[in-house]
């Protein structure tokens, strides 16, 4: 904090970024849940590894094709709308979840989906308060913490989602976690707001440091939204499709461990669907840890004269080329204690890439983040619909894990490379 600010004990922009923080963990809740109730539902209604897959994959389709919109959308109405729409919005298909399976997989689909689409404004949303919110000095953290709702809502989804299961039926995970969106709806009505200039619970002494420490935040107004998308800037900039790709090539892993950990713990290691649920907390907590410790430090160099580009690369890279190392070691791993050693450090790697590409997108494009993590989301949401899918054809034609694995690794070294000779950190998209 600024010693101008040495005054404020909580300034209102900790509110707005713990809100949505907790906004991503909600959404992660809620999206993680089914990776531990499908093998309930599963062994119910009689489903192939491949169906399994299908219904896996299909929630991204619907994330997939309303990311860019979503960015648009928080671009011209604010975060603060577009969020809490968002979360009501998936919140009541997270409800509907096991009425709809009741009637079939194609109307289960259709609800996945639906889903998919209510959750693709949660970044975006995001991006476009930080963009008003966060000064650069603070960015990665706050990035770091954003992020790091996503394993924290995996981990105690998959710790929860068991017991629910066993003692209450898979149904009622739908049911507790979808009502979750609804209280932090009331949370957000109240305590969220748009822009710092005029939020009356913002104080002046805030306000100044936030307009002399936050580039370009007059332009951030709602009132003074852009008129003009530069798209073909955009499509453009060699640094922007590293970023694109980076996206999906960080997310690979990620998503394919999202949905599939649970299920890998159970068949290969024999695990009950409540120690498979528990056992794979333990990457998912090393995944929170790593990133908000890769957040400090990243901060840290830049705060401490490292050139923010050197810090952008070198978190990303050694991120990913950490965890493509796991994900190859990991290949004929069938004692328990390894697999949860490389699964922890698989995903502890990758968050490492949370002060590395992700914050990236303010720091090239600070007037448009919510409409450019519109459009890198987009690809990095392909391998939630491909890879998941992939990986459960992989799994029931080779009968093991391997062959996912070694396309991780093999994706995450292409990343790397790109990274480190096309990736930039000044603003690009003014």
């Amino acid at each position: 904090m600024d010693k101008s600010e040495a005054s404020l004990m909580w300034p209102r922009r900790y509110s707005i970024v713990a809100l949505c923080v907790l906004a991503v963990f909600v959404c992660y809740i809620d999206r993680v849940n089914i990776s531990v109730a499908i093998i309930a539902m599963q062994a119910e209604y009689g489903w192939s590894e491949t169906t399994k897959g299908l219904v896996l994959s299909s929630f991204f389709i619907g994330y997939m094709l309303f990311m860019v919109p979503s960015g648009w959308l928080a671009n011209r109405l604010g975060g603060k709308l577009v969020l809490g729409a968002a979360v009501l919005w998936w919140s009541i298909f997270t409800f509907l979840t096991p009425a709809a399976a009741s009637f079939g997989l194609a109307l289960l689909l259709a609800a996945r989906i639906a889903m998919g689409a209510g959750e693709a404004a949660m970044f975006p949303s995001a991006y476009n308060l930080y963009a008003r919110w966060v000064p650069e000095r603070e960015r990665s953290r706050a990035v770091a913490l954003l992020i790091g709702g996503i394993p924290m809502g995996t981990l105690f989804a998959l710790v929860v989602t068991g017991w629910l299961v066993t003692r209450f039926g898979w149904e009622s995970v739908f049911y507790i976690f979808g009502v979750s969106g609804i209280l932090w709806y009331l949370l957000w009505h109240y305590f969220g707001h748009n822009d710092p200039q005029t939020d009356p619970r913002c104080s002046t002494l805030e306000k100044e440091f936030l307009t002399s420490n936050l580039q370009g935040l007059d332009k951030q107004s709602k009132n003074n939204v852009p008129q003009h998308i530069p798209w073909k800037k955009f499509f453009s900039t060699p640094a922007i499709w590293a970023l694109i790709i980076n996206h999906f090539c960080s997310n690979w892993g990620f998503y394919m461990l999202l949905a599939w950990l649970p299920s890998y713990f159970s068949a290969t290691l024999s695990l009950g669907i409540v120690n498979a649920g528990i056992y794979s907390a333990a990457p998912w907590l090393t995944m929170f840890l790593v990133g908000n410790i890769g957040g400090f430090v990243a901060d840290n160099l830049v705060s401490r004269g490292f050139r923010l580009i050197t810090v952008r690369k070198l978190m990303q890279v050694t991120g990913l080329l950490g965890s493509g190392l796991c994900f190859w070691m990991a290949q004929d791993v069938t004692s328990a204690p390894a697999a949860l050693s490389l699964m922890c450090g698989a995903l502890g790697f990758v968050a490492l890439t949370w002060s590395g590409f992700v914050p990236n997108h303010l720091d090239i494009a600070p007037k448009y983040a919510d409409i450019l993590m519109g459009v890198t989301n987009t690809a990095g949401t392909i391998p939630g619909i491909i890879g998941i899918a992939v990986t459960g054809w992989l799994v029931e034609t080779t009968g093991s894990y391997a062959s996912p694995f070694a396309l991780c690794a093999a994706i995450n070294l292409v990343g790397a490379v790109i990274w480190l000779f096309f990736a930039k950190a000044e603003e690009l998209i003014d």
